[in-house]
């Protein structure tokens, strides 16, 4: 692993402040309920997975910030406080999937906890489940994912998937460093990703960590790379995908996919299968995010736009299913139709875990 984004010890909660990177490498600390909230929402920690970490132990930094004084009350607030973090962002899965599962957790030790230190100790039990769960299943994405780049491949890439989105190696990235570690030559080209810059700020920095040649484009430079045939396969993560094999990614991910159907590219999505929602039957119903305009007008300080002027600001867009040559996932490779493939990925992951485990949704 590259970095380490999220670090739980002796009961403190720390993270990588994002928003810094590349300029900084600052560990910031969460003391707090609304500190992890705001670390969530100001994208001081981004990326599905590594979202759905953090909001899990965020639970534990909640519960002991309010002291209940009974085990009953200390399940009263664990469900206010799981409400609070899910309000934080609305696309990304991961983040009510955690929560669930710290509910969840809960749930399943009441009746056999006699303090509230038992019943934290279950709760960290799960966050540390939900966390080690997350390494494993980047390893596997990635080595899935590592068969689709051929040797002396171009790699497009939209926004970050690395360690610092999941804490793990990465989704998308992962593909790309475990292809790297079995010796095959290859080169990312990292769309920037406006206007927060995640690709140029945080994908090129892993990349360069990591000694894997990269090369960082704009946006709309995309097209041109490929035209060139500088690009032979796109991978992109995800923050939701519904039942039919349509993806929520950053905003930005639907033109590179367009782009890559143009020009005959292999455009595939990786990602777990906390990241599916089988509640939702297209992407038509996936939550959209919108973002304050002033990350357009002013992101980085100087402003860039005239004041007052209007401002469109959807954080995500959806790829359709029919642009999509595959999701990479900890199983294989899902491949068309997807409503088929997911849900047999689904029933899999079930069977495997006793008929206890639940794709989100």
């Amino acid at each position: 692993m590259i970095v380490e984004p999220i670090r739980w010890q002796e009961g403190r909660l720390t993270i990588i402040d994002q928003t810094l990177l590349p300029g900084e490498l600052r560990y910031i600390k969460l003391d707090t309920v609304a500190d992890v909230w705001h670390a969530i929402k100001r994208l001081s920690v981004r990326g599905a997975p590594a979202i759905g970490c953090t909001a899990a132990y965020g639970v534990l930094v909640g519960l002991r910030e309010r002291a209940p004084e009974s085990v009953d009350e200390a399940y009263a607030a664990l469900a206010e406080i799981c409400d609070y973090l899910d309000a934080s962002r609305p696309t990304a899965v991961n983040l009510g999937w955690a929560l669930r599962s710290m509910r969840a957790a809960a749930d399943a030790s009441r009746g056999g906890v006699d303090s509230i230190a038992d019943l934290e100790q279950a709760l960290e039990s799960e966050a540390d489940r939900i966390f080690e769960e997350n390494f494993e299943l980047c390893r596997a994405i990635g080595d899935h994912g590592a068969d689709v780049i051929p040797d002396g491949a171009g790699v497009l890439t939209h926004c970050n998937t690395g360690p610092l989105a999941t804490g793990g190696e990465g989704t998308a990235l992962s593909c790309v460093i475990r292809a790297h570690a079995a010796g095959k030559q290859l080169r990312v080209y990292a769309d920037e990703t406006r206007p927060l810059l995640q690709g140029a700020r945080l994908t090129a920095w892993e990349m360069q960590q990591a000694g894997i040649p990269v090369t960082l484009i704009c946006d709309n430079t995309a097209a041109v790379v490929l035209r060139e045939g500088k690009i032979n396969v796109a991978i992109v993560g995800a923050d939701r995908i519904a039942a039919n094999g349509d993806a929520a990614n950053k905003i930005g991910t639907y033109g590179a996919a367009v782009l890559c159907h143009h020009h005959g590219v292999p455009f595939y999505v990786a990602a777990p299968y906390t990241t599916f929602d089988l509640s939702i039957a297209s992407g038509a119903d996936i939550p959209i995010e919108y973002r304050d305009p002033d990350e357009v007008t002013c992101g980085f300080g100087p402003r860039t736009a005239p004041a007052d002027i209007d401002v469109y600001t959807p954080a995500f867009d959806v790829t359709p299913a029919e642009l999509i040559t595959g999701i990479i996932t900890e199983y294989g490779i899902l491949y068309p139709p997807f409503t088929e493939s997911i849900r047999e990925a689904a029933e899999r992951r079930e069977r495997e875990a006793g008929g206890t485990a639940a794709v989100p949704g």
